[in-house]
C-alpha cells in the first residue's frame, strides 16, 4: 500500500515534470504527444521495482515465427487457477460482463490476438459425454492484467436465456461455460487449451502501420490486449510505435461499454496514435435516424478509413458473426460510390494480410 501511495506521488510529479519540460521548449515527438508524459512515469515504475515490459518478446521482437501455438490441447489440458473475476459493465447493461484474470504460473504464454480455450466441468446432457472446448479471445496482453507475464484474461458475457412467454430465465438453456466462468471465485481451477489463432496478431514489423480494429461487445477483447502492448505497458512495440490504432466498438447503451476507464486514459495519453469511437444503438441514431449500429458509426469515417487501406492499414473485425453482413454490405456500397472493385479490394486486402476477421 504504501508503494501504491508513493507510485501516485510519484506519478503525479512525474506529470507536472513533464509539464514543465514542455514549458521550456522540450517538446514530445509529433508522432507520439505523450512520450515526455509517459517516459518519467515507466522510470518511476521501473524505480519501484515495476519490472520494463521487455520479458516476453522475439527476436527482434516483431518476429512471428516462433509465437507459442497449441501448447496444450482437448486430451491434456493445462489447469490454471482465477484470481479474479470482476463484472466490468453497469447496471443498466444489457447483460453481465465480467473480465476474468487466470494465473497460469508462465506455462501456457501467448500472444496478443489469440485465443484460450476452456473446458467447463461436468458433462453433456444431451449425450453424456464430458463438455466440449469453448474459445474465448484473450484480453489481456502476453503480460497479463499485472504485467508480471503469469496471467492472462478474458472477456466473457454471460449466456442467459430468457423465456418470451414468461419473461424469466431457463436454467435449462443458459450458456455452460460462460455461467461457470462468471460464477467463479479466486482460487477455482480451470482446465485450459491453447493458445490458439494466428489471424487477430498485430503487425509490428512496420511500427508506422495504422490499425484498424472493428468490435461489437466481447469482441473488444483481442483490441483490449493491442491498446495495452502499445500504450499502456513499456514494450519494444509501444516504444517504436508511430501508427494510429483507431478502435470502433459497438455496443446497447453507456452501461454496456467495455474497458472505458482504460481506453479513456490511452486517447488521453496518446491523442495522436489512438482514436476511440462507440456505436450505442440505444442511445444514437444514424445518418437515416435509425440506431447506431457498428457498421454506421464506420461509415461515418468511410473515406479515411478506404484511405488507411489503400495506405497499408490492417483493418481488424471480431464479435459476433452478425455483424459481418452490415460491415461488408457498406464497405461495398461505399467502393461502389468510390469507383471501387469491392471484391476485387477484398481480394487483395486478404492477399496482402490486411484483412483479419474473427467472428463467432
Amino acid at each position: 500500500q504504501e508503494a501504491a501511495a508513493m507510485l501516485t506521488s510519484l506519478l503525479t510529479v512525474a506529470t507536472v515534470t513533464s509539464a514543465a519540460f514542455s514549458g521550456h521548449g522540450i517538446s514530445a515527438p509529433a508522432s507520439r504527444t505523450s512520450a515526455v508524459t509517459m517516459g518519467p512515469i515507466r522510470a518511476v515504475k521501473r524505480a519501484l521495482g515495476v519490472q520494463k515490459q521487455d520479458f516476453l518478446e522475439a527476436e527482434p521482437y516483431w518476429d512471428q515465427s516462433n509465437i507459442p501455438l497449441n501448447t496444450y490441447k482437448n486430451k491434456s489440458p493445462f489447469t490454471g487457477k482465477i484470481t479474479s473475476v470482476k463484472r466490468i459493465v453497469g447496471p443498466a447493461a444489457t447483460g453481465e460482463t465480467c473480465n476474468i484474470v487466470i494465473k497460469h504460473g508462465y506455462k501456457m504464454p501467448y500472444w496478443e490476438g489469440q485465443s484460450y480455450g476452456v473446458i467447463p466441468p461436468g458433462t453433456n446432457p444431451k449425450n453424456g459425454k464430458p463438455h466440449t472446448v469453448r474459445l474465448y479471445s484473450i484480453a489481456s496482453s502476453r503480460y497479463g492484467d499485472d504485467m508480471t507475464g503469469n496471467t492472462g484474461s478474458l472477456c466473457v458475457r454471460r449466456a442467459v436465456y430468457v423465456d418470451p412467454e414468461t419473461g424469466k430465465e431457463d436454467d435449462s438453456k443458459k450458456g455452460v461455460c460462460s455461467n461457470y466462468l462468471c460464477d467463479a471465485t479466486a482460487g477455482t481451477e480451470v482446465k485450459m487449451t491453447g493458445p490458439s489463432g494466428k489471424v487477430m496478431l498485430m503487425p509490428e514489423e512496420n511500427p508506422k502501420t495504422d490499425l484498424i480494429m472493428v468490435a461489437t461487445g466481447t469482441g473488444i477483447a483481442p483490441y483490449r490486449g493491442f491498446i495495452r502492448r502499445l500504450f499502456v505497458e513499456d514494450t519494444p512495440a509501444a516504444a517504436a510505435y508511430e501508427g494510429e490504432a483507431w478502435l470502433f466498438l459497438g455496443v446497447a447503451n453507456s452501461d454496456s461499454l467495455l474497458y472505458d476507464d482504460e481506453f479513456q486514459e490511452a486517447k488521453k495519453a496518446f491523442p495522436k496514435n489512438f482514436r476511440l469511437d462507440y456505436a450505442l444503438s440505444r442511445e444514437q441514431t444514424n445518418k437515416n435516424g435509425g440506431k447506431m449500429y457498428i457498421q454506421d458509426k464506420v461509415e461515418e469515417y468511410a473515406d479515411e478509413v478506404f484511405e488507411k487501406l489503400e495506405n497499408g492499414a490492417h483493418m481488424y473485425f471480431c464479435g459476433l458473426k452478425g455483424m459481418m453482413p452490415g460491415i461488408t454490405e457498406m464497405l461495398a456500397r461505399v467502393a461502389k460510390s468510390k469507383g471501387i472493385d469491392w471484391p476485387e479490394k477484398l481480394e487483395q486486402l486478404k492477399k496482402n494480410g490486411q484483412w483479419h476477421v474473427e467472428v463467432y
